[in-house]
């Protein structure tokens, strides 16, 4: 064993055995094991100091990057927002029916077939069951209802009757069904309410389409907001609804609205941002215009006589713009008199520049001054490039009967002269 022992150091080159008088001092008293791991010994290197946290700031805005932008994604800044027509998106449909049920914040996605939501489920399966049977095809819509508003839980709005039913329950909807849909009478236990005003409502369910969850409220705070400023109050209502088909263009909202004659009609828009909000209640409502670049379609018009209402508006706006390009708002008009005064057309129009816009007036000043100028500087003259009426012929300006007398008139000198000629003849 030594022999073998001896040969070792050659095999393996191990370091030789310290001496005792090279060995480091021992410590006469253990320290515990966690002191010896935090306190460093005699000539031991320094612990390096742990890595600073990452600042909280930073790590926010990093955390809010990565989270997606709502209104970027579902909002009025998505990529597909304006993409495609919209005229003739809207089912044919000649009565549309509210229920004022609950808010979109605790609406299911398929608020119409919820079990936990009878009265929904009940008048969406009536109307459906005697569909064959309504006098007028139906579309049924839940709105938002709070009890003790004008608008609580159980309330139907229906257009364009223009009327309201308060209160109806679970237990009562195969009566009024049948009653107000099928029949077209009044439904025994309630009695309907006439609604006046315009309504405005605005697709807010978020459950069935992010889309509309994020466009919904945004517009709806707008309406209100303007509304409110512009003195509307109790003349405009606005109210969130369930889907309404078409969440791809959203802001979906729908208007109903009596024009001039008393008849209601309910139009739809789409692609709706809050900065069209001013433009729908002063032209739509205040007005009675459609806003044709964001109209869907109209209640009682089948999607192929939306498209084509929408192509005659065009063409009758495109005549008119161009009328007004020329100044002659359909009719022409002889020149303003030299005297200063105000000329008058036979047709009972006039082209007088105090009948005439105020931009149009300014034009009619600019063309008498060019035409001041070029007779003052001669045929050479360079002229402006302004559109003046131009001179009637003068068999325009005659009316039909006019003409009659005139010719009249030339018939009976002709028969004169004929007659003193053969007279003076035989004489």
């Amino acid at each position: 064993m030594l022999a073998i022992f001896r040969q070792l150091p050659k095999q393996f080159p191990f370091p030789p055995p310290l001496l005792s008088s090279q060995r480091a001092p021992t410590r006469r008293r253990l320290l515990p094991p966690r002191l010896l791991m935090a306190s460093p010994t005699a000539g031991d290197a320094p612990l390096a100091a742990p890595a600073p946290a990452a600042d909280a700031t930073d790590a926010a805005l990093a955390a809010a990057a990565a989270v997606p932008d709502p209104d970027a994604e579902f909002g009025f800044q998505r990529p597909e927002l304006g993409k495609e027509k919209l005229a003739g998106t809207v089912g044919f449909h000649e009565r549309h029916v509210f229920l004022c049920y609950k808010g979109p914040e605790v609406w299911p996605s398929h608020v119409e077939a919820a079990e936990s939501d009878r009265l929904p489920r009940l008048l969406a399966a009536a109307i459906k069951a005697r569909k064959s049977n309504l006098k007028k095809t139906t579309k049924l819509t839940i709105c938002e209802g709070e009890d003790g508003t004008e608008s609580s839980n159980g309330d139907v709005l229906i257009f364009p009757d223009m009327i309201r039913y308060r209160g109806l329950t679970h237990f009562d909807v195969d009566n009024f069904v049948e009653e107000v849909l099928v029949k077209d009478t009044e439904w025994l236990p309630g009695s309907p309410e006439a609604i006046s005003g315009s309504y405005v409502f605005v697709c807010s369910h978020g459950s069935r389409d992010k889309r509309c969850g994020v466009c919904g409220p945004a517009l709806i705070k707008r309406f209100k907001e303007d509304i409110n400023g512009l003195g509307l109050d109790g003349q405009v209502a606005v109210s969130a609804c369930s889907h309404v088909g078409g969440h791809k263009y959203a802001g979906n909202v729908i208007i109903f609205r009596s024009d001039d004659k008393g008849d209601v009609t309910g139009h739809w828009y789409g692609y709706v941002v809050p900065d069209d909000v001013p433009v729908l209640l002063h032209k739509h409502i205040g007005q009675g215009e459609i806003v044709d670049h964001l109209w869907r379609g109209q209640m009682g018009l089948s999607e192929e006589q939306q498209k084509q209402a929408l192509e005659l508006r065009n063409m009758t706006n495109g005549a008119k713009e161009s009328l007004e390009e020329n100044g002659t708002d359909g009719a022409s008009c002889n020149p303003p008199a030299t005297g200063g005064g105000c000329c008058q057309g036979n047709g009972g129009f006039t082209c007088c520049q105090t009948d005439l816009p105020k931009e149009k007036q300014d034009k009619s000043v600019a063309a008498e001054q060019n035409q001041e100028n070029d007779k003052e500087s001669g045929a050479g003259g360079k002229k402006g490039h302004t559109k003046t009426c131009s001179m009637p012929t003068w068999f325009e300006t005659w009316e039909r009967a006019d003409t009659y007398a005139a010719l009249a008139v030339v018939a009976a000198a002709a028969s004169v002269f004929v007659a003193f000629r053969i007279y003076k003849n035989l004489n």
